[in-house]
């Protein structure tokens, strides 16, 4: 078994002073200074081993361990949320060995046969300019200057804690690291660091303004390969359809089509999704016993349910924001979406305010400057 549920620190971790165990090609930032890498690398190694003879010692205690007594009642298993760190190479003290690892296993036993709709085609659409976009290589968030690359990858991101608190959804939320990530779709963590490293030299010597004239132009000298940006983007893809169950009661009674609107909100938004608190909630409660899902008919049966949905996002700030992707992803909810894609989105389009748009003004030239003087 290949164990990857470590946490880096937040500070900007360095692939360098990685604490490697070659067994399970694992790495985790834990010192501040190249003078500490001997000491933390030993730590770590030492912790992840134990931890891991602890996980097999208690599997197999498991499997030879006797049946219960007919008196006892088995207790009901429950599904822990992520756990937030392994904080100085070791376990988080409040988990047992066997839930540390199991959320983020889910990204790993994911199958495309387990949604309806097309992964590749919803990464696609993420690659697409009027969405996510596409570059090979590191650039700044327009809002946060924070390091992305290919389509929106966040490369400087914490794994957190995301506790489900909807008591009637037993799926728990996936907030891994970049370097889980980074590992999990197969790509070498050195390549990680050079990349960060590079990032902040030229963002320190272009600023924000410089660095997206250059992607405009296509003139960023690539540091992934197509091929690895889109390993990033698969990884990071089943992580939203994965939190998108976490989000949806009902998720695979969805259509294919509103099983994808929904993926794309979390890819987009993450934990800001918890902020669409109207959207959330009509996307999983039902005005009338009239319009529960029947079995064997979809959610997506109840037009007038979907369209309260549709409208929770119609009047959000998000919608007026980014018009030409929200007509997209709204569209989606309808039901008859696949009947008519096209329909589907004038349908939300009429009903969405233009979309702002921003003059600059333009600096006087210093002959008009002598005009008015």
């Amino acid at each position: 078994m290949i164990v990857f549920r470590w946490l880096l620190s937040r500070k900007r971790y360095s692939v360098r002073e990685v604490a490697a165990l070659p067994f399970f090609r694992m790495s985790s930032r834990v010192s501040e200074s190249a003078q500490e890498m001997p000491v933390a690398r030993h730590r770590v190694t030492v912790a992840l081993l134990a931890w891991f003879i602890a996980v097999a010692w208690q599997n197999a205690m498991g499997q030879v361990s006797p049946a219960p007594a007919p008196s006892q009642a088995p207790q009901p298993s429950t599904v822990s949320a992520p756990s937030t760190s392994l904080a100085n190479g070791m376990p988080p003290a409040t988990a047992s060995p066997s839930t540390i690892v199991p959320s983020f296993q889910l990204l790993l036993d994911f199958k495309d046969t387990d949604i309806k709709f097309d992964l590749r085609s919803m990464m696609d659409i993420l690659r697409d300019s009027r969405h996510e976009g596409w570059v090979l290589a590191a650039y700044p968030d327009p809002k946060t200057s924070r390091p992305l690359i290919g389509a929106g990858f966040g490369l400087d991101v914490e794994a957190t804690e995301h506790p489900q608190t909807d008591p009637l959804n037993p799926r728990p939320f996936i907030e891994p690291s970049t370097a889980q990530l980074w590992l999990a779709a197969g790509l070498d963590p050195e390549q990680l660091q050079k990349i960060l490293d590079r990032f902040d030299r030229d963002l320190e010597k272009w600023k924000k303004k410089k660095y997206r004239k250059k992607i405009r132009t296509h003139t960023l000298s690539p540091e992934l390969t197509n091929d690895e940006a889109t390993r990033l983007l698969r990884i990071s893809s089943i992580q939203a359809v994965q939190n998108a169950r976490a989000y949806c009661r009902t998720f695979d009674q969805l259509t294919a089509s509103q099983q994808m609107a929904l993926s794309q909100l979390v890819f987009q938004m993450g934990v800001n999704l918890e902020e669409f608190v109207q959207f959330l909630g009509a996307l999983n409660g039902f005005p009338d016993e009239s319009v529960l899902p029947q079995p064997g008919s979809g959610v997506g049966t109840s037009g007038d349910h979907w369209k309260t949905v549709q409208h929770t996002l119609i009047d959000s700030e998000w919608a007026r924001r980014y018009t030409t992707r929200a007509i997209s992803v709204i569209a989606m909810f309808d039901p008859d979406y696949i009947q008519g894609p096209r329909a589907a989105e004038r349908r939300v389009e009429v009903e969405l305010p233009p979309p702002v748009k921003h003059r600059h003004k333009k600096t006087p030239s210093s002959q008009t400057k002598r005009k008015v003087a």
